[in-house]
């Protein structure tokens, strides 16, 4: 190379690292305002339409753009797979790092990451939780034509129930529940929503459901003023005031240590429909975010709307979500070796 050349390739080169500093020094110095002013927040929807997580994210949506400064525009995407793995992986590995993307994705994830489920690559504990809109009463819950009318006949008559993934309660509850407590429950897998399993179990393709209740009064409650379902369980540690007379899977199970498997896997709704954005955000875009969340939480318009629907609402604080997610990390390693073992086996 001539001197001629090189001398303007390294001037280039000069040029070009001050550009790169500028740029950089911009985006430290830009306000959280200023860099959110004409941009869209995308909130990614981890399961498919009609079931509780895509109403609270499409709730959500609603309501944040006016708490983050600068106003920008929030949608709500569905991306639907695995039980929310697919949503949970393009999170770590593809999405933008700038807080322009959130998800909600399966309260379970954080105990999957621990049983090594097949299809996670990502770490719970890396991603950023911005704040949960509500713990999740869910329940299992049978048609007005299935056999099985309480969680008793469960043991004796064989229930199908739908599954929406591997990574979901809607199998892992059946699959714990007869181990441990000696159900016949048989997962129908491959429905990409729980909206479809409801569809099919009022079809009569399968005799049971798993959603949550707060989706089941916002959607069908004349299913339960007409007595059209059987409540079978709760997927909660205990009953709760809502569901006084509806045995919770924290109360089954044969033994103590059946029990204390069943409550574990159970306390993933105090997790319930929380949202996260990507590993690698700076500090500041968390603290705009969760920010957001929390006044969205008390806004009257979204207090209003959840009200007006009947929805669930018990929300919490990203800090405080965050911290029930170490909590999973400190599981005793027998608990999760058995249930590792009955969760990945088949079914």
């Amino acid at each position: 190379m001539s001197k001629h050349r090189a001398a303007r390739l390294i001037h280039f080169l000069g040029l070009f690292a001050m550009a790169a500093t500028g740029a950089l020094a911009q985006t430290q110095t830009q306000t959280p305002e200023s860099f959110y002013r004409g941009r869209t927040v995308s909130i990614y929807i981890g399961f498919g339409g009609g079931g509780s997580y895509d109403f609270y994210g499409h709730l959500i949506a609603r309501h944040m753009g006016k708490h983050i400064p600068g106003n920008p525009t929030v949608v709500a995407q569905s991306m639907p797979g695995a039980g929310s793995f697919k949503l949970a992986n393009w999170l770590t590995s593809l999405a933008p790092r700038d807080g322009t993307a959130m998800g909600i994705v399966s309260q379970a994830v954080a105990l999957e990451e621990a049983l090594g489920s097949p299809g996670v690559q990502y770490k719970t504990r890396d991603f950023n939780w911005i704040g949960r809109a509500t713990s999740v009463i869910e329940i299992m819950m049978t048609g007005e034509k299935a056999k099985a009318k309480t969680i008793d006949d469960a043991y004796t008559t064989e229930v199908m129930i739908g599954g929406t993934g591997p990574g979901s309660p809607s199998e892992g509850y059946p699959k714990l529940l007869n181990a441990a407590a000696g159900t016949k429950f048989r997962i129908i897998a491959g429905y990409p929503a729980s909206a479809e399993v409801l569809l099919a179990m009022e079809k009569g393709e399968v005799d049971a459901a798993f959603t949550s209740f707060g989706s089941l009064t916002a959607y069908h409650q004349d299913w339960l003023d007409q007595k059209k379902v059987h409540l079978l369980a709760q997927g909660t540690v205990a009953r709760t005031r809502e569901l006084p007379d509806v045995p919770a899977v924290g109360e089954l199970g044969k033994t103590p240590q059946d029990r204390q498997m069943l409550q574990l896997y159970a306390s993933t709704a105090d997790i319930g429909r929380s949202f996260i954005a990507p590993p690698g955000l700076p500090t500041e875009r968390v603290a705009v975010l969760r920010a957001a969340f929390d006044a969205t939480m008390n806004d009257p318009e979204f207090r209003a709307e959840v009200t007006r629907v009947k929805a669930e609402f018990h929300p919490l604080p990203g800090e405080q979500v965050q911290k029930l997610i170490e909590a999973t990390a400190q599981t005793p390693p027998e608990v999760i070796a058995r249930m590792k073992a009955l969760l990945q086996g088949n079914n």
